[in-house]
């Protein structure tokens, strides 16, 4: 009996322990399914921030600038919004979502020109509270600026730009030529190199721009003209100035020499992509573009003329001096964000020292950081940085005015009307665009 008492002993061991690894097994299953019923615990710790972005030229430098702010963030995720390359059209898409007090945008980019704009229309948060004196001062002071409205700061500046020219240091030293001067001289030794070229089989371009109706154009256009000692608007006076002198004959010069003479009829479509790509095919002779274009153009994976790039302060007319229109884009923080702490976390990350070296050296983005001008790494991957840092602290704005984009709207009906017809009344127009730009004007007075 004693060996028939003590056998069921290991049965009910065993079914003891098929009960427990059942519970258990149950107990999984359970948690499993809830844990598919709702967010995990991490996942609902994860805060989103919406980033409204314009397609970048770079966008591996992108893509290891978020990956850095991920592994450094965990609980942060940012969610890209990538809105249209035009200046003119990112602004509608980004506007109608602020318009619309859309939760989809957090942080988002801003041209130079909007900040204004932005504050007055009460889309751009103050970001005062969020930035020491002794921080912005390190900062380029002309960058601040084009960032302060009323007193207050609305958007951090990430990268400035100014306009450039880039010529084929091959082909002018082959035919014996110096960087050009003036615009006529521009015009000139184009012209006499599209010919000895043409002679060899070599069908090329003199000049490359920008000349599409957007707001490239209006930069463009008021290089022309203040290298002429003219002005699109008297800041003095408030008033129009493109019915002067030396705007009407900058204005007849591109039309005259620029468009179907020194540069093809289709740079009338042409935004900076589409002006670069002939230019790295080595079809242009010189080329307008901001400071991104260098790194592009002297790489041998994407440009057939690598090494051949030299780059030059925009020419002037006989009477006047050079000017580059001031370009650039900042970061702004939504009034509306539901998420302003970590949208500012974002924001500082993106223009700290490191991040805005990374732009410099993958991108060719020109700091808004002064001290980054003296960083050996900068300038060895753009040593144009150090004969252009001038241009970039002393670039000229355009008007600074909440109405701007409609002031640009007008700008850039006017000029794209009068240099895409060789028998235009650009007298006439400009009378046009004056009164409308005038009355504009006269709302902010």
């Amino acid at each position: 009996m004693a060996i028939r008492s003590a056998r069921p002993k290991p049965r009910r061991q065993r079914t003891a322990g098929r009960g427990v690894c059942l519970a258990i097994t149950i107990i999984m299953v359970l948690s499993l399914t809830m844990l598919a019923g709702c967010p995990g615990k991490k996942e609902s710790d994860v805060m989103t921030i919406r980033f409204v972005t314009w397609k970048p030229n770079q966008p591996e430098a992108w893509e290891e600038i978020l990956r850095i702010f991920h592994e450094e963030n965990p609980g942060i995720r940012i969610e890209r919004e990538i809105g249209p390359h035009s200046s003119t059209a990112f602004h509608d898409l980004l506007t109608q979502k602020l318009k619309n007090r859309s939760r989809d945008v957090d942080v988002f980019f801003m041209d130079v020109i909007w900040p204004a704009e932005f504050a007055a229309a009460g889309w751009a948060m103050p970001l005062d509270d969020f930035i020491a004196a002794q921080e912005r001062e390190k900062f380029l002071e002309g960058a601040i600026l084009a960032n302060t409205f009323e007193n207050r700061l609305y958007g951090i500046p990430l990268f400035v730009d100014s306009g450039m020219l880039y010529y084929r240091k091959d082909l002018l030293k082959q035919y014996g030529f110096k960087p050009p001067v003036t615009w006529q001289e521009m015009a000139d030794i184009s012209g006499k190199i599209v010919i000895k070229e043409s002679k060899k089989g070599r069908y090329i371009y003199g000049f490359s721009g920008q000349f599409k109706q957007y707001e490239g154009l209006v930069c463009g256009m008021m290089e022309y003209i203040l290298s002429n000692n003219g002005m699109l608007v008297d800041r003095e006076k408030g008033v129009s100035a493109v019915t002067g002198k030396p705007a009407i004959e900058a204005v007849r010069f591109v039309r005259d020499r620029i468009i179907g003479g020194a540069a093809p009829v289709g740079v009338l479509a042409y935004q900076e992509p589409e002006s670069l790509d002939l230019f790295i095919q080595g079809k242009a002779v010189f080329h307008r573009n901001w400071p991104y274009a260098w790194q592009i153009a002297n790489d041998p994976q994407r440009s057939t003329i690598a090494g051949n790039v030299g780059i030059a302060k925009l020419p002037h007319f006989p009477a006047g001096k050079s000017y580059a229109a001031l370009g650039g884009w900042q970061l702004g923080i939504s009034s509306y964000s539901e998420h302003k702490e970590a949208a500012w976390k974002f924001v500082q990350f993106l223009a700290s020292d490191r991040i805005q070296k990374l732009l410099a050296v993958r991108s060719g983005k020109a700091p808004t950081r002064k001290a980054l001008y003296d960083d050996p790494e900068v300038l060895k991957a753009n040593p144009h940085f150090r004969d252009m840092k001038d241009v970039f602290l002393s670039a000229y704005p355009r008007p600074v005015t909440p109405l701007y984009p409609a002031l640009s709207n007008i700008l850039q009906r006017y000029f794209s009307t009068v240099i895409s017809d060789r028998q235009s009344d650009i007298a006439g127009e400009a009378e046009n665009a004056s009164r409308e730009m005038n009355k504009l004007l006269s709302m902010t007075q």
